[in-house]
């Protein structure tokens, strides 16, 4: 399985390591709770966007650039929330792994440092979504999800590359890469070790390579 891994398209350069084989596993062992745990994140994701709108309101370039992502996550959350309906699935709520919490945690409180930090977590996270769609789009087990994840990577790779653009146009490109490194760093943190429970599986559950057991 870990050859598998060793696919381009699942190589995100913002990220510190790459997803683990036992995620994969996991994922193709319950595609009923990546799917109801992706729609989910597609509708959290809307909502990072649009809070960010309402927090810098003044911020030049900035609602014009978030308002057509919050669209199109909306988008791919009636998509997901679609595939579900049609397997008979009820969209429930699951309990969010520590991931999201421990990344929003490491941003600053105060500005300047807290608009950098917002965005570069934002785009960590959709760096780490598209590398497991990537994997989901090459390696499920199911024909209908291969689908499925290879239509959303094109968008979810411009949605990760259009929170770097607003973190370096704003805070310059020296900036942010120094930023960069530390939270990338935590992002890889954040999913090590084993997933002790596979009903614990989610978009991001541990399982990153060379993370601690």
């Amino acid at each position: 399985m870990t050859a598998l891994l060793e696919n381009p398209t699942a190589r995100v350069k913002w990220l510190a390591a790459p997803s683990a084989a036992a995620w994969l596993e996991a994922a193709n062992a319950r595609p009923d709770l990546v799917l109801i745990d992706h729609a989910h994140c597609e509708r959290k994701a809307a909502g990072a966007a649009l809070q960010l709108m309402f927090r810098y309101p003044a911020e030049p370039g900035l609602a014009e650039r978030l308002s057509p992502l919050a669209r199109e996550e909306l988008e791919h959350f009636e998509q997901v929330l679609a595939v579900l309906q049609a397997r008979g699935i009820a969209l429930r709520p699951l309990q969010a792994p520590a991931y999201g919490a421990r990344l929003s945690q490491a941003v600053r409180r105060e500005e300047p440092g807290r608009m950098l930090d917002s965005y570069l977590v934002a785009g960590l996270i959709e760096a780490r979504s598209h590398e497991r769609m990537a994997l989901l789009a090459a390696h499920a087990t199911d024909p209908e999800l291969r689908q499925l994840y290879g239509e959303l990577l094109a968008s979810e790779a411009r949605h990760f590359g259009l929170y770097w653009v607003l973190a370096e146009q704003r805070h310059g490109r020296e900036a942010t890469v120094a930023r960069l490194e530390p939270l990338a760093q935590l992002e890889c943190e954040a999913l090590s070790g084993s997933l002790a429970d596979p009903h614990g599986l989610r978009m991001h559950s541990v399982g990153v390579a060379g993370g601690a057991s």
